[in-house]
């Protein structure tokens, strides 16, 4: 039985995470569906990433902040039309999940949605790092459109002191700019200026770059932040090592050395 067969034949809706858009990285259960979709809808941003499998469907392109307007359109269609959503990395983070299951619970109850999960961005710029969230870790998105300024910065300061690695999305756009400054600088009071930062950007793209530096120098290389970058700080026990004979990468050890001799 394909993925969508398993709906009624009056229409369903998926919202499918697309990784991070490398054809490589996308799960086999995201392929199927949006290739056996009657629409694809979503962010012409994402929707180039996958040009591979968009053939028959139907395409409609949306932008940045059409969000909840996107989602409506999505739900009307799907109400008799198999129709897939698609979001960056995992719908449930920082992804559209949230909005399609918030309206369609207030405007169609009875619509069958299902969310198809993907690899995030936390997931993809960690492999490339190394290891460095193998324990406990929290992820914070930087942009304030959602949540106040003051409250990420709460967030940001709880985090720091309890010296687990924090993963910041959306650390600067091109009008958002001191926020990140100011996490940083919230990050000095309780982490050690020698701490592992790294920053990833576009991962498992054709612009990849991947950066190790430590906390007192990031914001030497503020300008190669930007929202298509996440940025790894490293927790209490986080320290660099070298990968590959010659590469710097960060690892936060899971505590076998606490257990075990190796």
């Amino acid at each position: 039985m394909s993925p969508l067969q398993s709906h009624s034949e009056n229409g369903c809706l998926y919202v499918v995470g697309i990784g991070p858009g490398a054809p490589d990285t996308i799960t086999r259960k995201a392929e199927s569906v949006l290739i056996e979709a009657d629409v694809v809808i979503g962010n012409d941003f994402y929707l180039n990433l996958i040009p591979h499998l968009l053939k028959d469907q139907e395409v409609i392109r949306s932008s940045m902040g059409k969000e909840v307007d996107r989602t409506e359109q999505a739900i009307h269609l799907a109400k008799k039309r198999k129709v897939a959503m698609i979001s960056g990395g995992d719908p449930g983070v920082y992804g559209m999940a949230g909005i399609v299951l918030e309206m369609a619970e207030r405007i169609a109850p009875d619509l069958p949605v299902e969310i198809i999960p993907g690899v995030t961005a936390a997931s993809a710029g960690a492999a490339k790092l190394g290891a460095p969230l193998t324990n406990d870790f929290a992820v914070i998105s930087l942009s304030d459109l959602l949540t106040p300024r003051e409250v990420i910065e709460k967030r940001v300061r709880i985090v720091c002191s309890a010296g687990i690695p924090l993963v910041l999305y959306n650390p600067r756009s091109r009008t958002r700019t001191s926020l990140f400054e100011e996490v940083v600088q919230i990050a000095l009071e309780h982490l050690p200026p020698e701490t592992p930062v790294g920053i990833v950007k576009d991962a498992y793209r054709e612009e990849e770059e991947v950066l190790v530096t430590i906390l007192r120098e990031v914001m030497d290389l503020e300008d190669r932040i930007d929202m298509h970058t996440v940025v790894f700080i490293g927790g209490e026990e986080t320290r660099m090592i070298r990968r590959n004979n010659h590469e710097r990468g960060v690892i936060t050890p899971r505590g076998y050395h606490r257990k075990y001799v190796y």
